[in-house]
């Protein structure tokens, strides 16, 4: 590590007390030139990603390009009113008052981002960051290498180190980072990374927003509209193949039309995805080595039913579906994070909400029903980040819906105001008047405390 990150923290510090991130008007300058900036570079980023994992340039615009710019442009949007001071109700009791909920930055922040979507998950946190008026450190994955380099002469390019600054390198760089007292961490990974950072930053009592994992499911109700159901499945889990975090993980499909569901897959897959294994330039590669080995042992679970061909050259697995598994089985314990999707039936909705109830709360819950009987009985019995009902991942899209994990699949959210939220400290003020003061409150006598004790009620 060629930074002097002790140095590089005392001008951050100093930067940030100086109050020169304070001004809506400076936030909004830095917003704009990240703006103008991804803009400029939108064809190095999608060169850059292409050859970390070889992600098509489609995927690149739409899941790291345009989800980031329209993020941008709402909090340039929406910063005038996020910053504003809330009211808050007062009470009998609190009469001539005023309170009011100050939003103020936290300081600096340190954000750790991952590889699956290296430019997005890296930036969108800082847009938050920026808006709310803080100083950051952003460290990049060192798994894709070509994307953190772009990142990081991006941001040189834009910001002096004292304000935002790309620190690049491994886990050494990571765990260092972590020793050193932030205002808050922002960590977006894995869940067993996630106690790592929790834990480190539990030391110096640091706030974190941890955006983690898990087995999110998709159950597909006996009246679900297959054709559309499988379109969405299909797009939603072999997107950036299988490499999401809010990824369909596995399906619990109705006993009555497991058959049709499965057939209807196939031929979304074969649509989607003809030439993976031949010369199509269409469907990402598995990020490295590790995790390819990793997922092959996975394909000889259960039975194998479509794809399951994998190139350990190019990394590539294709789109792969496996039933007659098991919730023991190997593939259903722990985040697939790859383009393999097991498929489990049930018999009635009860037993499928049973069986996830069961297991760690997920990220993200998928259902596909046109019942709003089973919808109900789904949304109010089981704990999940966020999701779609007859769709997958289309609840990242929307600005105005936090995204974030529960327990083990995360804790805090962001996007849109919740972003701004994040980086921000909530800061309660009441403000007394001087005209008249309520002598009551100094009172000791029963009577006093008679009238006290109805003030109070």
């Amino acid at each position: 590590m060629n930074i002097n990150l002790q140095e590089l923290m005392d001008k951050q510090r100093a930067y940030y007390n100086s109050g020169a991130t304070i001004p809506v008007a400076f936030r909004k300058q830095q917003l704009c030139l990240l703006y103008d900036a991804v803009r400029k570079n939108e064809q190095e980023v999608t060169e850059a990603v292409r050859k970390d994992f070889g992600k098509p340039e489609i995927e690149t615009f739409v899941t790291e390009i345009g989800f980031l710019l329209a993020e941008i442009r709402h909090a340039i949007k929406h910063i005038d009113k996020w910053v504003k001071p809330r009211k808050a109700a007062g009470s009998l009791a609190l009469v001539g008052s005023k309170s009011y909920i100050v939003p103020e930055p936290l300081g600096l922040s340190l954000i750790i981002a991952p590889w699956n979507y290296p430019f997005q998950l890296a930036l969108a946190p800082l847009v938050g960051a920026i808006a709310a008026g803080n100083c950051a450190i952003l460290k990049p994955s060192e798994l894709t290498p070509h994307t953190s380099a772009v990142i990081a002469n991006l941001c040189a390019g834009l910001y002096p180190e004292e304000y935002i600054t790309v620190v690049e390198g491994g886990v050494d760089v990571s765990t260092h980072l972590l020793e050193q007292r932030f205002d808050v961490i922002f960590f977006t990974g894995s869940t067993n990374v996630g106690r790592v950072v929790a834990e480190a930053a539990a030391k110096h009592l640091t706030p974190t927003i941890l955006e983690l994992g898990g087995k999110s499911p998709t159950i597909v109700h006996q009246d679900a509209k297959l054709d559309l159901a499988a379109r969405r499945i299909v797009w939603g889990k072999f997107l950036n193949a299988g490499q999401t975090c809010v990824a369909p993980d596995y399906i619990l499909v109705h006993k009555d039309i497991k058959e049709e569901l499965i057939l209807k897959l196939k031929q979304e897959i074969d649509k989607a995805y003809d030439d993976v294994m031949g010369g199509s330039t269409q469907f990402p590669s598995i990020i490295n080595d590790r995790h390819f080995e990793r997922l092959a042992v996975l394909l000889k679970d259960g039975s194998l039913v479509h794809g399951g061909r994998t190139d350990a050259g190019r990394r590539l697995i294709e789109p792969t579906l496996l039933t007659d598994v098991e919730w023991m089985s190997p593939v259903m314990q722990d985040e697939i994070f790859g383009p393999i999707l097991p498929i489990l039936v049930y018999s009635e909705i009860e037993e499928a909400v049973r069986q996830v109830k069961s297991r760690p709360k997920p990220l993200a819950l998928y259902l596909f029903t046109e019942s709003r009987e089973v919808q109900q009985l789904v949304l109010e019995n089981i704990s999940f980040g966020g999701g779609c009902v007859n769709d997958t991942l289309m609840h990242l899209s929307s600005p105005s819906l936090p995204f974030g994990g529960v327990g083990p699949s995360g804790m805090g959210a962001y996007h849109g105001l919740y972003s701004f939220e994040a980086f921000s400290h909530r800061k309660s003020v009441l403000k007394q008047t001087t005209r008249f003061d309520m002598s009551i409150r100094y009172g000791r006598s029963p009577a006093a405390v008679k009238l006290l004790r109805r003030l109070l009620k």
